[in-house]
């Protein structure tokens, strides 16, 4: 059993930064890929959209809407995945989850999720 706990929301105004934070606990942890998703406001959680993931050979991918913006790194010493988030735009705006699996997936197929964290960007 995975479980998931994600920090480092927030209010922030347009063009900040924010550091999302994943901690993990569970089994071989290291042999998961690791991902973030968001749901906008009014989304379902159907719609969670996928916005970065992490394998365990340290291979990234982005949705191109945050590439050159966001980046994603995962510290297996210590079970933490992070999410550093650049140039934030009000369209960013969403709860933030992280979601652990054996690839990068939609989120339908994720078993493993966190409770999230909300960041809103706004002047």
């Amino acid at each position: 059993q995975v479980q998931l706990v994600e920090s480092g929301g927030g209010l922030v105004q347009p063009g900040d930064s924010l550091r999302l934070s994943c901690a993990a606990s569970g089994p071989n942890l290291g042999l998961y890929t690791i991902s973030w998703f968001r749901q906008a406001p009014g989304e379902q959680r159907e719609g969670r959209e996928g916005v970065a993931c992490i394998d365990a050979n340290n291979s990234i991918w982005y949705e191109d809407a945050v590439k050159g913006r966001f980046s994603i790194s995962r510290d297996n010493a210590k079970n933490m995945v992070y999410l550093q988030m650049n140039g934030l735009k009000p369209e960013d705006t969403a709860v933030y989850f992280c979601a652990a699996d054996w690839g990068c997936y939609e989120a339908a197929v994720y078993d493993y999720w966190g409770q999230g964290t909300q960041v809103t960007v706004s002047s």
